[in-house]
């Protein structure tokens, strides 16, 4: 049935374990989370339903705040939001559904999301911490890192973050904010060797935030002089830096209200 024909529109937040899917976009034979949604609600509402995620994440990146939407022909079931969730568990789980307008557009009326990156400072690499964060047993300048946001900030052209394979036609984007905080975000995080990196933005890039992690990881641990990260900004040449592994990514929310600062 065509979407205009269909009644109500419907939005849902949901998080997952991403070492568990191979990505969110559906991909023929493969575990994906979009897949799998699709699956488990025209499984309970016995109506085939496609879902559109506000954003795409890859294999082994996680979230706890993803968006999608879809559109279906009644009033959903009460119980499809804890059904489904039972179905997807233990590697993901629906927070919430609720009724949208229909000209809501859960891609184009984003105002900003929010990345998390872990990183695990360790000497050894702690064993419930190695599928959400990235382990760097090197001395990493903690105070060099910080310093560094500074330039990232702000609205700029950020292509010379992206990896090759994105159809994106515009590279700008703005950042907000970029913070270091204690703890991990998923896992254990009140280890005292975890931190991350916490990355708000109007929109991301593909790779966006894991090159930019990975570069940032470079120079404050002296593989890299600071001067890299504003060549890799200001000269917007394809990406030659080291992109950071997915495991320390995730998805912790996105808004669509407009960002302030707190």
């Amino acid at each position: 049935m065509d979407n205009k024909e269909q009644k109500k529109q419907y939005i849902g937040v949901i998080r997952y374990d991403g070492s568990a899917f191979h990505g969110w976009q559906f991909q023929p034979n493969l575990p994906t989370v979009q897949g799998t949604v699709e699956q488990v609600l025209s499984l309970i509402t016995r109506q085939p339903i496609q879902i559109q995620g506000a954003s795409r994440t890859d294999t082994g990146v996680h979230a706890l705040g993803q968006v999608f939407s879809f559109f279906f022909n009644a009033e959903i079931p009460k119980r499809l939001r804890h059904s489904a969730s039972q179905l997807l568990s233990p590697n993901a789980q629906i927070t919430n559904i609720k009724e949208v307008p229909l000209e809501f557009d859960v891609c184009r009326d984003v105002k900003w999301k929010k990345y998390c990156y872990t990183i695990d400072l360790g000497k050894e690499s702690d064993p419930f911490a190695h599928k959400y964060a990235w382990h760097i047993p090197y001395n990493i300048d903690l105070e060099l890192l910080q310093k560094l946001f500074k330039y990232l900030i702000g609205t700029h052209d950020f292509r010379g973050f992206q990896s090759t394979g994105s159809q994106m036609t515009s590279t700008i984007r703005t950042l907000y904010s970029i913070q270091l905080k204690k703890g991990g975000v998923i896992g254990p995080i009140d280890s005292k060797t975890l931190y991350h990196i916490e990355y708000i933005g109007n929109g991301f890039l593909y790779h966006m935030v894991r090159n930019i992690t990975g570069t940032l990881i470079e120079i404050a641990r002296g593989k890299q002089q600071p001067d890299f990260l504003i060549e890799c900004l200001e000269l917007n040449k394809k990406f030659k830096g080291l992109c950071a592994p997915p495991q320390g990514l995730t998805l912790a929310q996105i808004s669509y209200e407009p960002f302030t600062h707190t």
